[in-house]
């Protein structure tokens, strides 16, 4: 029967496992408050889209770029963090990395929110921008029938600055419309001799 290893050897191997499971005790408690955080980002800053994503939806967009990172990507860099740090177990290294993976999905979510909402105050600018100068075209330009109902103007986008904006007149079926490019200052506008409203084109699918 063997002796049992003195005191002085049992307690740093205790405080050593020990610390090591406190070290690799991270990354499931992480992956849960990440994948909320990130789902309530999504609802404040989207990456696509004009509003913000509904909490739900956003929570299961979350929950699949973390579960990715950890299932799929994690074992890979845990495996090269091994390569580098002979010192730390399999089961640290995945740890280490999978939690790195979750910082970094939230980061990247957060520079594509912040990023996409530039885009969207950049839309909105055009779309005041091309308003103003279709309506102004439209003062100058357009029949009686059309000016008196101005207020009832609506726009499609045909391009990222390409815009298609109509009033209409007494008939129904026709309006008064012209294109806006606001790649140009000021904005170029020129009458379209279609008088389909928006409504019809949209219905037949590509605008917004």
């Amino acid at each position: 029967m063997s002796a049992a290893p003195p005191d002085g050897d049992v307690e740093p191997l205790w405080r050593s496992r020990a610390r090591w499971r406190l070290k690799g005790a991270l990354l499931w408690p992480a992956f849960w408050l990440l994948t909320v955080g990130d789902a309530l980002l999504l609802g404040q800053l989207p990456i696509a889209g004009d509003g913000g994503t509904a909490f739900v939806p956003a929570l299961l967009l979350s929950g699949f770029f973390n579960l990715m990172a950890v299932a799929v990507v994690a074992p890979l860099v845990g495996a090269a963090l091994r390569r580098r740090r002979r010192d730390l177990p399999g089961v640290i290294a995945f740890d280490y990395a999978g939690t790195a993976l979750l910082l970094g999905v939230t980061g990247a979510l957060l520079v594509g929110g912040l990023a996409h909402r530039s885009a969207l105050r950049e839309r909105e600018h055009d779309m005041i921008v091309q308003r103003s100068a279709a309506l102004q075209f439209m003062r100058r330009e357009a029949p009686a029938e059309y000016r008196r109902r101005l207020p009832a103007t609506t726009t499609i986008r045909m391009e990222d600055e390409l815009f298609r904006t109509c009033t209409p007149g007494d008939d129904p079926d026709r309006w008064f419309c012209v294109y806006v490019a606001t790649d140009t200052s000021p904005p170029g506008v020129t009458g379209d001799q279609n008088r389909e409203s928006n409504e019809s084109l949209r219905a037949a699918g590509g605008f917004r």
